[in-house]
């Protein structure tokens, strides 16, 4: 369960509302103010553009933004194409378009909105180019079917948790019966004995690889996606446990420093752990390293529970605080050399030993997704320091996220990359709008506890309020004390854990990091007690019950991106209670899931009193991550059927001969073991569990005319989602 207040997370790996502005306090980008010279500026304010009433003005200084937003847009329709399409013919249509925009701009004059259209279209051919050559450039997946058991040969990239035990990440070497043109180059292992060794080892597994799982409802988030971009080949499982070996240094250099990392990286989780106390010393590693082997299972879903997950991501908050500390001790150190302050801006080469600080951070803490985007988006922060802009502005922003959409298109489509850009314009706008306010009144500049306080129950707000149609979404949750939990743990955070955690690091060289490493503990261990209250009995939230249509949520982030963008408070206001109501009535009449019956025998039915799940069948496929929470309500796999009363009339399900006795009974769902007649049930819809073996999970919605479909998920039309077939290799 993610969260809807500061930050937004991935279960897996999801990206956080971290990634704000507020994750550098006190950066400003003035340029230095020589003793000879008036040249130069003062500490930034709020851009001047965001205060004037010219439209072409605001349009041309927005204009990074517009192109943005384009872009994010462009890559989303891409990934959400049912069908791949050519790149020569994406090519050429994407230049046929950005052409006929450049040609109309040149020839006739335009107003400002018909401007801002030309550059989000221009900008969405650019996403769409972008997305598709990441694509091209990843090519077909290796895992395809099931392998094994075989034996497996690789090194241990990383060390992740999980509820049936601790995951591996292999750097593949060699798999049985497997030659080099077929292997898998990185796969996952959950492995559920006492584990052994660390990461960077080699080692030897008997294991079972399968392609990464693909959804099977409709909405389910896609972990195939996001497992073909971030080059993970398979997943699977150990059996037995496994163990060490001896191998030569590795061929590759880039295998040998990934490996060199992760030993690196967990020797310090290790360190921080035991430094700093047993109760909190495994979330202090996570904090640290983004190590999460050792934290206890209760405490992740304490922190998930609460809104609080945000903080175990290794992302905005983490490296605004490294880069934050080593801005300020290397500005204030060179300002005590009067000789190179006078004659060099100090905050320069402060900004550029932050961005390589950063850097080194974001590898050591093993470089995830999350963790690459913050570090772009510090990037960018100290970039414009350096050329002497403002750091924290909308252009800033818009930067930003063309740099990601760049580098990770795919980015776009993760919960992690729309709540951290939704939080942070939303802040950006928030702020800027209290400074002219200030500046209107007169009011002085932002200093004191005072502001610092408000700040951080403002920045919880907006955060809250930004993020919640992202967590509604992905997760179907969210967390009822999320914005409590985090007015009360951020200011723990911000006045205790962050700097005992940057003096811990200061301190190394003398040999006192332990003593600042066991202050971080005792913080980290109120933020846990926070954690727990909030959760209460481990509820996982607040929940409207259904799905999210994907229609809805872009009627939300119109409204939330016209609120932003409006410079006039009524408008704001009016955007967002219109977005809110449009999205509510598409919503009510948006086509509902009454029944799914997934891969794994399981059965989800949606009654008056929320989804109940019924044991039926023995398969070897995954319940939908939208359902793996729920509890089996009803065994009818023991029975000889079941009958259950759903939101859409009776469902009906069991073997073939207690089905026939039921033959007066009216069903508007009917679900055997084997093929049936569906002469006693006249329009009911039928699904056998043949059908599921064959063709993979079914669906059934009713639209708002009180109809019944079924829906299955389609394979072979992207190169993420392949059609699947087992085969047994023999090792």
């Amino acid at each position: 369960m993610q969260h809807a207040s500061r930050g937004g997370g991935e279960t897996g790996n999801h990206t956080h509302l971290s990634d704000q502005s507020s994750s550098f306090p006190g950066l400003s980008s003035g340029r230095h103010q020589h003793a000879q010279s008036r040249s130069g500026k003062s500490k930034t304010d709020v851009a001047p553009v965001d205060s004037t009433d010219n439209g072409a003005t605001l349009g041309l200084m927005r204009a990074p933004l517009y192109v943005a937003l384009g872009m994010c847009a462009g890559a989303a329709l891409y990934y959400s194409l049912t069908f791949e399409p050519a790149l020569g013919t994406l090519l050429t249509g994407c230049l046929v378009v950005l052409l006929a925009v450049w040609w109309g701009l040149r020839r006739w004059p335009m107003p400002p909105s018909a401007r801002m259209a030309a550059l989000l279209v221009c900008g969405s051919a650019c996403g769409l180019i972008c997305a598709k050559a990441h694509t091209d450039f990843r090519g077909p997946p290796y895992v395809t079917s099931t392998i094994g058991p075989v034996m497996l040969e690789g090194w241990i990239s990383d060390i992740e948790p999980g509820q049936n035990g601790v995951r591996l990440v292999l750097d593949v070497h060699a798999v049985s019966g497997a030659s080099s043109a077929t292997l898998p180059r990185l796969v996952r292992l959950t492995h559920t004995n006492r584990l052994a060794v660390e990461t960077g080892r080699f080692v030897r597994c008997w294991a079972v690889i399968r392609p990464p799982p693909q959804p099977e409802l409709p909405g389910d988030y896609p972990f195939n996606r996001q497992a073909y971009f971030e080059g993970l080949d398979g997943v699977g499982y150990v059996m037995g446990r496994c163990r060490g070996g001896v191998l030569g240094v590795e061929n590759d250099a880039a295998a040998r420093i990934r490996n060199r990392v992760a030993t690196t990286r967990r020797g310090l989780a290790r360190h921080v752990k035991e430094a700093a106390g047993q109760r909190a010393g495994g979330f202090a590693a996570a904090l640290t390293s983004g190590d999460r082997s050792f934290m206890p299972q209760a405490d992740m879903e304490a922190l998930r529970n609460s809104g609080l997950a945000h903080l175990l991501a290794i992302s905005g908050l983490h490296l605004g605080i490294v880069g934050t500390l080593v801005f300020f001790a290397i500005k204030r150190g060179l300002s005590m050399w009067e000789w190179l302050a006078l004659r060099v801006p100090t905050q320069k080469p402060a900004a550029a030993s932050a961005m390589a600080a950063t850097f080194l951070y974001m590898i050591l803490s093993g470089a995830s997704i999350s963790t690459q985007r913050a570090f772009i988006m510090a990037s960018v922060v100290f970039l414009a320091m350096i050329l002497d802009r403002s750091p924290f502005s909308l252009r800033t922003f818009a930067l930003a996220m063309i740099a990601v959409i760049i580098m990770q298109p795919s980015s776009v489509m993760t919960p992690g990359f729309q709540m951290s850009f939704a939080a942070t314009g939303a802040l950006i706008v928030t702020y800027e709008a209290w400074a002219r306010r200030q500046a209107e009144r007169g009011e002085s500049g932002r200093r004191g506890t005072g502001f610092v306080l408000k700040s951080l129950a403002v920045t919880s707000i907006v955060g809250a309020v930004a993020t919640a149609p992202f967590a509604l979404y992905h997760f179907d949750r969210v967390a009822p004390l999320g914005l409590a939990a985090n007015l009360l743990a951020m200011p723990i955070i911000t006045f205790l854990s962050a700097p005992s955690a940057g003096l811990a690091l200061v301190s190394l060289p003398f040999g006192l990091s332990d003593v600042f490493l066991r202050l971080f503990g005792w913080s980290l261990e109120r933020v846990l007690a926070i954690a727990h209250w909030a959760a209460g009995d481990g509820a996982a939230g607040f929940s409207v019950g259904a799905q999210m249509p994907s229609v809805v949520l872009l009627i939300l982030i119109a409204g939330l991106t016209a609120a932003c963008l409006e410079t006039n408070v009524l408008r704001r206001m009016a955007s967002g209670a219109g977005a809110c109501m449009a999205a509510v009535l598409v919503w009510a009449a948006s086509p509902a899931t009454i029944m799914h019956w997934s891969s794994s025998g399981d059965v989800y039915v949606s009654t008056d009193d929320g989804f109940q799940r019924l044991n039926f069948m023995d398969g070897e496929g995954l319940s939908p991550l939208q359902f793996a929470d729920i509890p089996t309500s009803i065994d009818c796999g023991g029975q000889d059927g079941c009958k259950i009363e759903s939101r859409a009339g009776t469902v009906l399900l069991g073997r073939t001969g207690w089905l026939k006795s039921q033959c007066q009974e009216r069903a508007a769902i009917v679900i055997s073991d084997r093929p049936i007649s569906d002469s006693c049930w006249p329009g009911a819809v039928f699904s056998d569990w043949s059908d599921i073996k064959a063709g993979g999970a079914v669906s059934v919605k009713r639209s708002v005319g009180a109809r019944l479909s079924a829906h299955r998920p389609r394979c072979g039309n992207r190169p993420w989602t392949p059609c699947l077939g087992d085969r047994e290799d023999q090792s």
